[in-house]
């Protein structure tokens, strides 16, 4: 099979982030480790074609294709070839509805009934159902059955068609707001929603006010209408050959799945979506609030434990947010991702909001997403320190609240602090039996070096770890929402 290696000329400027992020040199020095991650994939999985991407502070710092975009004329693969992202889409239409709220069109509070006039003659599971909300259509919580893959069948199914089904209902597999489970209906509503709100077909809402502004010129849901030549051919493996796909035109379905991009254009998206973290003070830059974007983060009320893509499984706490999934790693903290399967597709996108790190795979086999090649990819430039997390900035709140506990351990007594505590912080432990336990302290461990840095997990909350003549302390110091602030807690633990 034949690949296509890309060197990126001038860097995909997106989307700047603040610094302390990736490392752009153990990055280039992880990729040899990380093509062959993908090319194993591509060949294994008797992908035609694949291509894959890293963004890092805003930009596609690497991106690199293997095969053909179509087995008829051998079109290498390129960061241009247009691939459909399936289930990847849902996050352009969370976001819509999403900016529709921002601009005070619609309430995600609200029953889907008040913009899509059809569900009100719906008949619900039980007497005592909720009736569906716009969050519950965004977490995956409408009630709705798993329609895996009839969904993704369903893409070209016209307006008048979908009114007509909404007319006569559907059935639900169980009451509303009880349990997450996986609709491509519900993001089809949404898409309804979208239309109805805005008063645009929701295709043209979303290349309007979302993708053309961050420069996705060649993203669109008019998949016959893109050029042949860059078109990435969609083709499923059976019987031990490659047989093409039908090429499904935009329906009412493309709100969950519809969405064709290439490798430069999703890079845009993705820089948008990382230059959300961390929350900061510096002006607005994209067609949506950095806030909104965060939200999208939110999970649902559903959490779950799921094991982690690839070959270092370890176990994830997760939950659906809003056409994204959030999950929190031991190794790469936070994490938003999203697969995407489809005939004659696969897909998966993974952000590291902490370190402000993206990888995407696409591929034109039928459902073969590459999930496992994405996330060995991020644990490999974890593995290569590529991806410290960011920094905290230390508060002057903090900086004068670890200084006075520093001074109080030093003098084994709480006067030097005490115009700095909180009030519950003697009620708490009284300053004669603080300077009994400073003392007990200072006699296991002699004196520390408390002049070493705080590390902030917040701007009123930091740990410390000091060097002692026999030991050393890790610990803690808390400061109480006063103003201005103040000590509720200082704690400590001995190593020995």
């Amino acid at each position: 099979m034949r690949f296509t290696k890309f060197v990126v000329a001038g860097l995909l400027a997106v989307f700047t982030l603040p610094a302390n992020a990736a490392d752009r040199a153990k990055i280039a020095a992880a990729v040899p480790e990380i093509d062959r991650i993908f090319e194993r994939f591509q060949k294994e999985s008797h992908a035609p074609g694949l291509v894959y991407g890293i963004v890092a502070d805003g930009q596609l710092v690497h991106v690199k294709g293997f095969g053909v975009q179509d087995l008829g004329a051998k079109r290498p693969v390129t960061a241009d070839s247009l691939f459909r992202i399936a289930s990847m889409s849902k996050a352009f239409t969370a976001l819509a509805i999403l900016k529709l709220r921002d601009e005070g069109k619609l309430s995600l509070d609200a029953l889907a009934e008040t913009y899509v006039p059809e569900l009100k003659a719906w008949k619900y599971p039980t007497a005592d159902s909720p009736r569906i909300r716009v969050r519950d259509l965004l977490s995956h919580a409408g009630g709705f059955v798993t329609d895996d893959p009839w969904g993704d069948r369903q893409q070209v199914i016209s307006e008048a068609e979908f009114t007509a089904m909404l007319k006569t209902g559907v059935p639900y597999t169980r009451a509303p707001q009880t349990a997450f489970e996986y609709s491509n209906f519900g993001y089809a509503l949404l898409g309804r929603i979208v239309t109805n709100v805005s008063g645009l077909p929701y295709d043209q809402y979303i290349a309007r006010t979302i993708q053309r502004p961050l420069g996705m010129t060649s993203t669109s849901y008019d998949v016959p209408a893109s050029p042949m030549e860059r078109r990435a051919i969609g083709y499923r493996w059976e019987n031990d050959a490659w047989a093409e796909e039908p090429t499904m035109r935009h329906g009412v379905f493309g709100a969950m799945g519809g969405v064709q991009t290439s490798a430069n254009d999703y890079a845009r998206w993705m820089g948008f979506l990382l230059s959300a973290w961390p929350p900061r003070d510096d002006r607005e830059a994209g067609p949506v609030k950095r806030a909104t974007l965060r939200e999208m983060a939110l999970g649902s009320n559903f959490a779950r434990l799921r094991q982690r893509f690839g070959s270092t499984p370890v176990t994830q706490a997760a939950a659906y947010g809003m056409g994204l999934i959030a999950a929190e790693d031991p190794d790469l903290g936070n994490t938003l991702s999203h697969g995407g399967g489809y005939p004659g597709y696969g897909s998966h996108m993974l952000l590291l909001t902490d370190q402000g790190v993206g990888i995407f795979v696409f591929s034109n086999r039928t459902y073969n997403g590459g999930s496992g090649a994405a996330w060995d990819a991020a644990v490999a430039l974890h593995r290569a320190g590529a991806i410290p997390k960011r920094t905290l900035p230390v508060s002057a709140a903090l900086t004068a609240g670890y200084r006075a506990a520093g001074a109080m351990f030093g003098a084994g007594s709480v006067e030097p602090a005490r115009a700095q505590l909180a009030m519950n912080f003697l009620m708490d432990r009284s300053a004669d039996n603080w300077a009994r336990e400073l003392k007990s302290v200072k006699a296991e461990v002699g004196e520390c070096r408390t002049e070493s840095p705080v590390t902030p997990t917040g701007a009123l909350a930091g740990t410390f770890r000091w060097q002692c003549d026999k030991g050393a302390l890790e610990g803690q110091v808390l400061l109480a929402p006063t103003n201005p602030a103040t000590i509720q807690a200082f704690r400590y633990t001995i190593l020995r």
